[in-house]
């Protein structure tokens, strides 16, 4: 019989059994009804005149049963900041330069992909047949509670629907809200070339603009002594709390057996501060309508949430998951970003020449656009460096990925409802088949040539691709600009070699320890 093409794999909503290939040492779903399963398999291949899918490579584990090596070894590897390489390295280990394999975690057995097309089917083509993990979302839910990043289905289309017009072109313009907190954050950098801790000043700045632009009231943690003292207790606990979650996302059921009392009191007090605004921004929404005022001339996020009649604490669940996304994206991208910039003096100075063509005014959102070598090397961060290095899905249906099947990877495979698959953004975005011979190096002129596609997801893809990219872009874009208008050179302040930190988003372990000179 022929084979079939991807675009025959769209009616598998009907139990998909491609699995024959999938038994033995290859077997990535699980125990099963080996007879059953044939059946199935049969009566699906003769019906779409198709090939069955092909074996998935399993990684050599050391323990073949629950996989303790891979959850062993990576447990202490995130205490040491060099998790993201070794998950590059494990790819040499599996059978012909796979790029799809499966392995064990505690028992459970998960698919691994750095395939472009295998992603695309799950955030795109077969979206449906996937949704979030439940160790994910049972981390996140306490603190975020139920919106954007932590629902499916119906309920994420709602709060997608809810969300989408705040970030609309004219919003994500407004300079002057970036200008405000990147002036306070510039002040703060000490003008003798001291050394200064760059990240930690970039997750000030953006807790800073997120808040003002979700509450109309910034935390003003870059601010002075009196003003910024709730804030900083609120940037705190939101830190500790999201440092938590991310980390009880990935010790799944064990999480429960090391209870936290720090999360619990820092998740307490971040849901306090949130409906503190939540509550006066609905009693103010509620007395201008009695006084049929017309409100604020500037856009307020919440104020916008205020209006649709939703509930206090959905509201409160958008803001916070909203928040995590202003506030860790764009501080990891400007500091790794930096981290860079202060060990390539070629790079920092082709970027500066670029800068200085604004004679030191303010750039527009337009002007931000249109620097290219700008755009090029925040391309180029996002690369080496993906916000979200590592995510994943679970089939809610049997279906199939198009790719990493049979001797050459090039055969379809069977995923069976209830397994887990995981794409590697940092490993795909290294590949030298895509990027190069030098795909491990910081060089942003490969973006004059190459062509954005399912290769490269900074900010996911799909239905689900992050709304506020062009808002992380444009603040980080603006927040390079000016510092580069403000400071003539960079000097490199820490000894030590890259180490991730990696929670909920990607961040440099140590910090990025600068001299800086001013212009």
């Amino acid at each position: 019989m022929p084979g079939c093409s991807t675009a025959d794999y769209s009616s598998f909503g009907t139990a998909v059994t491609f699995c024959m290939g999938s038994l033995g040492r290859y077997n990535c779903c699980g125990p099963f009804d080996s007879a059953k399963i044939f059946g199935q398999a049969f009566s699906l291949a003769s019906s779409q005149r198709c090939l069955p899918s092909q074996p998935l490579p399993s990684f050599p584990h050391k323990d073949p049963i629950f996989g303790l090596d891979f959850f062993i070894e990576g447990s202490k590897l995130l205490k040491t900041g060099k998790y993201l390489p070794r998950t590059g390295e494990r790819w040499n280990l599996v059978d012909n330069g796979a790029r799809t394999y499966s392995h064990l975690v505690l028992g459970e057995r998960v698919i691994v992909t750095i395939e472009p097309e295998n992603i695309k089917t799950i955030l795109a083509t077969q979206f449906k047949n996937f949704q979030m993990p439940a160790r994910r979302v049972d981390s996140l839910v306490p603190l975020l509670g139920h919106g954007i990043f932590t629902t499916d289905g119906k309920e994420w289309e709602d709060s997608r629907n809810l969300l989408r017009p705040s970030f609309n072109r004219s919003l994500i313009g407004d300079i002057e809200v970036f200008e405000r907190h990147v002036s306070k954050m510039i002040s703060k950098i000490p003008k003798d070339e001291s050394t200064v801790d760059l990240q930690k000043l970039f997750f000030m700045l953006t807790l800073d603009s997120a808040t003002e632009f979700l509450f109309g009231e910034s935390t003003d943690v870059l601010g002075t002594a009196e003003s910024r003292v709730k804030g900083e207790k609120f940037a705190d606990c939101f830190g500790y709390a999201t440092e938590f979650v991310g980390t009880k996302a990935r010790l799944g059921r064990l999480a429960a057996i090391f209870p936290d009392k720090k999360y619990e009191d820092s998740k307490n007090f971040v849901h306090e501060y949130i409906q503190y605004y939540v509550h006066r921004t609905l009693e103010q929404n509620k007395a201008s309508v009695e006084k049929a005022d017309a409100g604020s001339s500037k856009y307020v996020f919440i104020e916008h949430l205020a209006k649709t009649g939703n509930s206090p604490k959905k509201i409160q669940d958008e803001l916070l998951n909203i928040l995590l996304a202003g506030r860790d994206t764009t501080a990891g991208l400007l500091a790794h970003l930096w981290y860079i910039l202060a060990r390539r003096p070629d790079v920092f100075n082709k970027l500066r020449t670029e800068v200085l063509r604004l004679d030191g005014r303010e750039p527009t959102f337009e002007e931000i656009k249109e620097m290219k070598y700008l755009q090029y090397c925040l391309n180029e961060a996002l690369r080496l460096y993906p916000l979200v290095p590592i995510n994943g899905r679970v089939a809610i249906k049997d279906t199939v990925l198009p790719l990493g099947g049979g001797p050459d990877g090039k055969s379809p495979i069977f995923v069976k409802a209830g397994t887990a698959v995981n794409y590697q953004v940092y490993n795909m975005h290294r590949r030298k088949d895509l990027y190069g011979e030098d795909a491990e190096e910081f060089r942003p002129e490969r973006w004059e040539s190459i062509r954005q596609g399912w290769h490269y997801l900074p900010f996911n893809g799909g239905p689900r691709i992050c709304i506020g990219q062009q808002f992380a872009l444009t603040e980080a874009g603006y927040t390079t600009i000016r510092l580069l208008q403000a400071f003539r050179s960079v000097e490199n302040r820490d000894p030590n070699g890259y180490g991730e930190w990696l929670t909920l988003t990607l961040a440099v372990r140590d910090g990025v320890k600068v001299g800086l000179t001013p212009a």
